[in-house]
């Protein structure tokens, strides 16, 4: 592999490239224990720049939940704080690596933005597929994240990558049709506002007209700078598609959406009972519809994100990942728990 660097009792990787079937080279961050041992796999994928720091992207969110939660800011630097995708220096010291992947067209990673493709999928089957060969991993890969990084789970695990062994999906979409685009079958205009807003300002090739990283002296979405013109022609027009693919027959739709009956790997779907139409009826049909024996739904309150990195949170993920990467035996302990399917109690706040 490439040059590496040690921060913060961590070896990582910066910028990574994974070459996909067509010669585009995504652009991972992988963050790896100090042995020379092989290690079990927690990775994202996805639009939002891997270089982009939490508190410089939601500032008023992050302020907000460091100060309910302090212990959020305790035992990590903060400085690899990412939105919806987990802190690495609060899991490699576990014995994790943590990839973080830009997803086609978005970040450091170049090709044509599209959220949620067919396309989008089949790289992110790849990813992990790479990441289970390389001289780091034991061959076990999970994915864990929030929103975008949990709905494209479902999209990925119906291709059946064989390394995909666990999943956790928090607060993710399931049908993108009725959850995103048409509740109810009227239209919602959330997603092209969402495009425009969460997506385009972190689209490759922004270069010095994009956001500055912290954790790197260059530019989140470089680092080349490309001209309007160019931009445009390379992304979709998600507001449009919208528009163009009223029906759920249509084949836009058909492709974003799962097929469960071959979602059958191991999971954890963790609901949150605020934005019900896209952050809590995905996770509940997400988990009724998979086939997996193993699964188990887990439903919070709180804001959509915060929970995810309270030590609530983060030590329900590990032993689920733990049980199902690393051969522990803490997660089918818990008595509320069973192996064909079952639900945890949500957490009293």
């Amino acid at each position: 592999m490439s040059e590496f660097e040690i921060k913060d009792g961590m070896r990582i990787f910066f910028d990574y490239p994974i070459e996909m079937d067509d010669g585009i080279k995504l652009r991972a961050d992988i963050f790896c224990p100090l042995s020379d041992e092989k290690f079990p796999v927690i990775m994202t994928y996805g639009p939002y720049g891997k270089w982009l720091s939490f508190q410089d992207a939601y500032k008023p969110q992050w302020d907000a939940m460091v100060t309910r939660f302090p212990e959020i800011l305790s035992g990590s630097s903060n400085k690899y704080q990412n939105w919806e995708v987990v802190d690495p220096e609060k899991w490699v010291k576990d014995d994790y690596v943590c990839i973080r992947i830009d997803s086609r067209g978005a970040g450091r990673s170049p090709g044509y933005l599209d959220p949620f493709s067919k396309r989008e999928t089949k790289d992110f089957y790849d990813c992990i597929q790479w990441a289970s060969n390389q001289s780091w991993s034991n061959g076990k890969i999970g994915l864990n994240g929030i929103s975008y990084y949990a709905i494209n789970q479902w999209q990925v695990a119906a291709l059946q990558p064989p390394n995909l062994k666990a999943m956790c999906v928090w607060e993710g979409a399931y049908d993108l049709y009725r959850e995103m685009g048409y509740h109810g079958g009227i239209f919602c205009t959330y997603a092209g506002n969402w495009f425009k807003g969460r997506c385009i300002p972190r689209q490759h090739g922004l270069g010095i007209n994009g956001y500055k990283a912290r954790i790197k002296k260059d530019y989140v979405s470089g680092p080349s700078t490309m001209t309007d013109e160019e931009l445009q022609s390379n992304r979709t027009d998600m507001y449009e598609d919208l528009i163009l693919n009223k029906l759920i027959t249509d084949d836009y739709w058909q492709d974003r959406i799962p097929d469960h009956t071959k979602i059958k790997i191991p999971l954890l779907s963790s609901a949150n009972w605020g934005g019900q139409a896209l952050h809590s009826r995905g996770n509940f049909e997400g988990f009724n519809k998979a086939v997996s024996k193993e699964k188990w739904l887990e439903v919070h309150g709180l804001e959509h994100w915060t929970e995810f990195y309270t030590d609530y949170g983060i030590e329900l993920q590990k032993r689920f990942f733990g049980y199902y990467l690393k051969d522990e035996k803490k997660w089918m302990a818990k008595p509320t728990q069973s192996i064909n399917s079952g639900s945890l109690s949500k957490r009293q706040v």
